[in-house]
C-alpha cells in the first residue's frame, strides 16, 4: 500500500472521507493532520478545543499531528509555516494527501498548487459527489455530528449546537448547501463507523464572533479584480470534554 497522510478537519466530510479511505486497498494513512490555532488551544475555523481533537484521533486509533498558527497569522506567515510542515513531511517520503472537499474548485486548485510545489499529490474521495446522496450516506453509516461554527450570514444562533438528523436538514434554509461545503457550517463528528468509542463532550455556552478584513489585500481570501464578499459574523459552540466538565 502507498502511505500517505489525512487533512483532518473533526468534521463530518473529514470523517465520511476518512471512512471511504479506510475501506480501500491502494493508500494506508499514517497519520492525521490538522491545522490548529495555538492562542486559544482550538482546531482553525471549527473552534473545537484540542482535548477533543486528541480524544478523536486516539477513538479512530490514528495517530495525529498538528500545524499550529498563531490567531491572527497573515498569508505570508501561513504559506512559510505550511511551507516547511509540507517539507518536512516530504522528508519522510509522502508523496499522498487526502481531503474531504467536496467541489468547491478555487480551493481544490490552491490546494493542488501549494502541493506541487513539494511533490505531494492530493486525493479527494468525495469529490464531486452529490452533497445530498453524501449526507445520507454519511448518516446511514451511523455518524454523529454536532455544529460548532454557523456562519451568521446563513444561519442563526438556533442552528449552532444542533445534532446533524433529519430535522436539522429539514430546517436548513434553501440557499444553504445541505453539507455546509460553502463554509455555511462547520461540525465536529464524535462517533461512527471509524470511531472505536463515542467521543464524550458537553455543550457550553454559544458566542457570536465578528471578523475584519485584512487592510493589506495580500492576507485575504479574495482577488482584488473579483467581488468582495467577507463573512464577518460566525456563532460557535463551545463544546466540553467531559475532563473539562
Amino acid at each position: 500500500m502507498t502511505k500517505a497522510y489525512f487533512n483532518w478537519s473533526s468534521g463530518k466530510d473529514s470523517s465520511l472521507a476518512l471512512y471511504k479511505t479506510l475501506n480501500q486497498s491502494e493508500y494506508q494513512v499514517d497519520f492525521l493532520l490538522t491545522n490548529v490555532n495555538k492562542d486559544v488551544n482550538r482546531v482553525s475555523m471549527h473552534g473545537l478545543r484540542e482535548e477533543l481533537l486528541e480524544a478523536q484521533a486516539a477513538s479512530i486509533g490514528i495517530p495525529l499531528r498538528k500545524i499550529e498558527f498563531s490567531g491572527n497569522v497573515t498569508m505570508k506567515e501561513y504559506d512559510e509555516v505550511m511551507q516547511n510542515a509540507m517539507q518536512s513531511i516530504v522528508d519522510e517520503n509522502y508523496q499522498h494527501c487526502f481531503f474531504g472537499d467536496i467541489f468547491l474548485e478555487d480551493l481544490k486548485a490552491y490546494r493542488d498548487t501549494k502541493l506541487a510545489q513539494v511533490g505531494i499529490t492530493g486525493v479527494y474521495p468525495l469529490w464531486k459527489q452529490d452533497t445530498k446522496a453524501l449526507l445520507k450516506e454519511f448518516l446511514s453509516l451511523g455518524f454523529k455530528a454536532i455544529t460548532v461554527c454557523v456562519n451568521a450570514q446563513y444561519l442563526d444562533k438556533s442552528f449552532v449546537g444542533r445534532v446533524i438528523d433529519e430535522q436539522f436538514i429539514a430546517d436548513l434554509p434553501e440557499n444553504v448547501d445541505i453539507c455546509g461545503e460553502n463554509g455555511e457550517f462547520h461540525t465536529f463528528v464524535f462517533d461512527g463507523p471509524i470511531f472505536k468509542t463515542p467521543v464524550a463532550f458537553s455543550i457550553g455556552e454559544k458566542v457570536h464572533k465578528t471578523y475584519q478584513p485584512s487592510k493589506n489585500d495580500d492576507d485575504n481570501c479574495y482577488q482584488k479584480d473579483k467581488e468582495v464578499n467577507w463573512d464577518t459574523g460566525f456563532w460557535y459552540c463551545d463544546l466540553l470534554p467531559v475532563s473539562v466538565v
